[in-house]
């Protein structure tokens, strides 16, 4: 058996997201009446929006760029993971109550319920289902998208109002358009040492550790897309956590790519223009 350390261990998950904002005070202020997120760190242009001092949403000020357009690669949905199905019915009578506009789907795997926020960025909230309840075959992952059961979600929270987001609740994971999603599997699988866990038309899903998927590629809207050339709002990076940089560090160097390393932070941008970041966790 070989002793290399994996490029990135099992148990390795996603961060905050990093949106750049054309109104920085309306989008922060959405995030947080939405979630019920509170501010951790501010300044003039930017906020760092989080609960339960676990940071969840990055905002930057870019008020002189263009909305993206929606064939352009970038962010489909940051998904908030939230701990039980209790914790949903709680935060979807409080979304319903907001008057937003949502859909649903029951991914076998999880219950999730989708929006946009108000500036196009796409939103999920969900909770997962057991593993246990989880069917597995050959390395995949059975996922399908049904309709939620949205009364059941609703009365599991048995009339308890939502308060906010609960401790517990992070972003899951993070799905990302680019121009072709087979070779977007294949460039992080090879690059962050992510399993391909489930395949849809146009789209493929990863993870570490067994996860039904940290990270979604779809080409829906962007097939045969390649890098942008000019700037705009939407995504400005993608982030994830880990023990030790030291083998990602290795394996990356030797690949053709331009490496920002800050020492408790690698940096890389994908082949469609989405900076992704790889962070070693404090403490």
């Amino acid at each position: 058996m070989s002793s290399t350390p994996p490029v990135l261990p099992a148990f390795t998950h996603v961060g905050p997201v990093t949106l750049l904002a054309r109104d920085l005070p309306r989008l922060a202020d959405f995030y947080a009446t939405l979630l019920g997120l509170t501010p951790l760190t501010q300044t003039a242009d930017s906020v760092t929006l989080g609960a339960h001092g676990q940071p969840l949403v990055r905002l930057l000020a870019r008020p002189d760029l263009p909305a993206p357009l929606p064939s352009r690669p970038g962010l489909y949905h940051t998904a908030f993971l939230l701990p039980t199905r209790a914790d949903l019915g709680r935060w979807l009578a409080h979304a319903a109550r907001l008057g937003l506009r949502l859909g649903t789907g029951d991914h076998l795997v999880s219950e999730a319920i989708y929006l946009t926020d108000p500036e196009g960025n796409g939103i999920e909230v969900y909770r997962d289902r057991p593993r246990g309840e989880w069917t597995w075959e050959n390395g995949q992952v059975r996922m399908d998208t049904l309709p939620v059961d949205v009364q059941g979600v609703l009365d599991a929270a048995e009339g308890t109002a939502f308060e906010g987001v609960p401790a517990g609740t992070s972003v899951g994971h993070v799905h990302l358009k680019v121009g072709n999603a087979a070779e977007a599997a294949r460039f992080y699988s090879d690059a962050l040492g992510l399993d391909v866990v489930s395949h849809f038309p146009g789209a493929s899903f990863l993870s570490w550790g067994g996860y039904h998927h940290h990270l979604g590629l779809n080409e829906w809207h962007s097939r045969g897309q390649g890098r942008p050339a000019a700037p705009a709002t939407g995504l400005g990076g993608i982030e994830f956590v880990t023990s030790d940089l030291a083998p990602l560090r290795a394996h990356l160097l030797a690949r053709d790519l331009a490496l920002e390393d800050g020492g408790e932070a690698l940096s890389f941008v994908d082949p469609w223009g989405n900076r992704v970041t790889v962070r070693e966790a404090q403490g």
